[in-house]
């Protein structure tokens, strides 16, 4: 039976069309619909009910190197209240799942991992801890909800002093209308945008405060529907879409955050050599009529080249896009492709990622 979020009687009780996710009952839209929720966090602001996902705290004396040793990216020079972006690779470099870790103190972090993966993660993470650290799994007592858009900076500031100033940073010990909470200036759809973390029994006022802040600033409540079209149009990758367990980091387009140089970690010697792989993730820009979702094959003069791995209609952007894996030999931009969606081959083109940057008319 799926999960409700401490915020779910307020999403029902607003019009939230509920759908399950992730092992949650959570709102896909409301009553103004995907489109405008999409554009309201591209022009003004939307608020996101994101408590489904996963918590943990790595602590200890030991924190660090496990950290480096079971994560590919390096936090060997985090500062306290740094967030870094990281893949979590399988021994064969795989993608096991992706997160943000938090460097809370020289020896605790704070992990946010995907809800669907949360057992998984937690399984592993404890499965290859080694030395003086401890896992907590801390989900259970945490509500998540971000606020996205270009607007929320002055929103959240209308209601909270403890605002962090540079993007990927937060504050522990933050406040907003008088809610203890943590504030991370992260998101997940391009725009400027932070994320609270407070005590379920604070969520719904906590809610309340930043929509009667926000309400003459164009704040509206957004569903998973808006989440993932802003997603995509920003070309953010998603677990089970553009990497799973059995695609590596360098295929999925995040080798920024694989940390070769480091003295090893799990799926290192997989990942060995594998830089430029046979297939890489690309964006589409669909120029036929029609929408290819995740699923459809690309192909490139007469012969398959990949397969979508996410796709839709971009609302900001008016056009429809995809995000594929397709053989590393033909990525070109502007390189025309067709993807068969039900034996219907619709006209595409390779074009560059991101879809949309932050800021973009």
């Amino acid at each position: 039976m799926e999960k409700k979020t401490p915020l779910y009687q307020w999403h029902e009780s607003h019009g939230g069309r509920i759908v399950p996710f992730a092992g949650y009952l959570l709102p896909v839209q409301y009553e103004t619909g995907v489109i405008a929720e999409h554009n309201a966090v591209r022009e003004k602001a939307g608020l996101f009910d994101v408590s489904h996902m996963g918590e943990f705290v790595i602590r200890g004396k030991d924190a660090l190197s496990n950290l480096q040793r079971i994560f590919t990216n390096d936090f060997t020079n985090m500062t306290k209240g740094r967030v870094r972006y990281t893949p979590m690779c399988n021994e064969s470099g795989g993608v096991i799942d992706d997160m943000v870790v938090c460097k809370m103190e020289e020896e605790r972090y704070l992990l946010v991992v995907n809800a669907a993966n949360r057992d998984k993660d937690a399984a592993w993470i404890k499965g290859h801890l080694e030395g003086s650290a401890s896992f907590e799994d801390i989900s259970e007592t945490l509500a998540q909800i971000a606020i996205q858009g270009p607007a929320s900076p002055l929103i959240l500031s209308a209601i909270s002093k403890t605002i962090p100033e540079k993007y990927y940073t937060l504050v522990e010990n933050g406040e907003a209308a008088g809610i203890p909470c943590i504030i991370s200036r992260t998101g997940y759809t391009g725009e400027t945008g932070f994320e609270l973390y407070c005590k379920p029994a604070d969520a719904e006022k906590l809610w309340d405060k930043l929509l009667e802040a926000g309400k003459n600033d164009g704040l509206i409540p957004c569903g998973l529907g808006a989440r993932d079209t802003l997603r995509l149009e920003a070309s953010m990758p998603l677990y089970g879409h553009e990497m799973d367990d059995t695609v590596t980091p360098f295929e999925a387009g995040l080798s920024s955050a694989v940390r070769m140089d480091k003295p090893d970690f799990i799926g290192k010697a997989a990942l060995t050599g594998k830089e430029k792989p046979p297939r890489t993730r690309v964006g589409l820009r669909i120029t036929g009529r029609g929408i290819a979702r995740e699923g459809a094959l690309i192909l490139y003069q007469g012969k398959t080249i990949g397969k979508t791995s996410s796709g839709n209609f971009c609302p900001f952007l008016k056009e429809a896009y995809a995000m594929a894996l397709v053989d590393s030999s033909i990525t070109k931009p502007g390189t025309p492709v067709g993807v068969d969606v039900r034996n219907r081959i619709i006209e595409a083109e390779i074009c560059t990622l991101p879809f949309y940057k932050k800021g973009q008319n």
